[in-house]
């Protein structure tokens, strides 16, 4: 019986592997939909963990993607690696020069979690918490993407109407976009769903118009199905989601990726509202506004 990390046959193993970890989470997003379920699971850890790889354990991978280790493997050779060992070698080529809070607040939990003897104080737990969120923020500005962001916001500016659809925890962060954005001429729509309204509340939607989301694993279907719809009038779409093989993002015109540090499986949502609110800034500069005046409006003064 081989190790978990040994090779084994595999019809679709590549002939020789991607040279960088960015190449790999390229092919990986480009072979997706190929993939059996269980790989899928594997795909999309890689792409919302990749800053991980290098610490993880594939025990680890396994048991947060609910597979056997078997099965890290056969993804592993799918893309041309002998072993789990040979592609974390890439991730960790790719991340030993810039190891980020991200890393050491990771190894910090998993210590606190595996040592039972000791109890937690209050201000420890509270430490735990103010560590994830750090580590989010610091991903999001090592991960940026100036390219999709510049589109987002052509995308913002170019728009008369936008609707901001956020569901259960992205719901705050939605309001949060649309409090911001009420600050420009822009016709803001909270798609709330109040009363299960949500498709009362899309039905405005004209091509042109630009439908922002935000959506997390595991993905709203409310918020799949509004975007459905924007598709089907040609609007213009702006995703704010933790992959890009989020079901959320298919089609998108622009997609912003955020991935949150998370405390004890409670994810964070500060780096989400600091991108929302360099959103709202750049947009501001881009039209001209005064941002130190914009709360400052015509016949609401004391």
């Amino acid at each position: 019986m081989s190790r978990p990390d040994q090779p084994a046959n595999d019809e679709h193993a590549l002939a020789s592997p991607p040279i960088t970890a960015h190449r790999l989470l390229q092919k990986i997003t480009e072979e997706y939909e190929a993939l059996p379920r269980q790989l899928k699971r594997v795909a999309s850890y890689m792409s919302q963990q990749s800053d991980r790889i290098m610490v993880d354990r594939i025990s680890d991978i396994a048991r947060e993607c609910e597979v056997h280790p078997s099965a890290i493997v056969r993804f592993s050779q799918r893309f041309g690696f002998s072993g789990f060992s040979e592609m974390q070698a890439l991730f960790r080529e790719a991340y030993t020069d810039k190891t980020t809070p991200v890393q050491n607040y990771q190894q910090r939990v998993r210590s606190m979690i595996a040592n039972q003897t000791q109890k937690a104080s209050d201000g420890d737990l509270a430490r735990e918490c103010i560590g994830a969120t750090l580590s989010g923020i610091e991903r999001l500005g090592l991960e940026l993407d100036d390219a999709a962001f510049e589109t987002a916001i052509d995308l913002i500016v170019g728009a008369d109407n936008i609707y901001v659809i956020g569901v259960r925890r992205s719901f705050a962060v939605a309001d949060y976009l649309v409090y911001n954005l009420q600050h420009t001429n822009k016709r803001m729509h909270l798609v709330s769903g109040l009363g299960g309204s949500y498709r009362e509340q899309m039905r405005s939607v004209r091509a042109q118009d630009l439908v922002i989301a935000i959506s997390f694993t595991p993905y709203a279907k409310e918020t799949q199905h509004c975007l459905r719809y924007a598709r089907q009038q040609q609007a213009n779409t702006l995703i704010i989601t933790d992959s890009n093989l989020s079901p959320v993002a298919k089609g998108a015109n622009s997609v912003l990726l955020v991935n949150e540090g998370s405390s004890f499986a409670f994810r964070s949502l500060s780096a989400t509202l600091c991108l929302c609110q360099a959103l709202f800034i750049a947009v501001a500069y881009r039209l001209g506004l005064k941002v130190e005046e914009i709360h400052e409006q015509v016949g609401f003064e004391d």
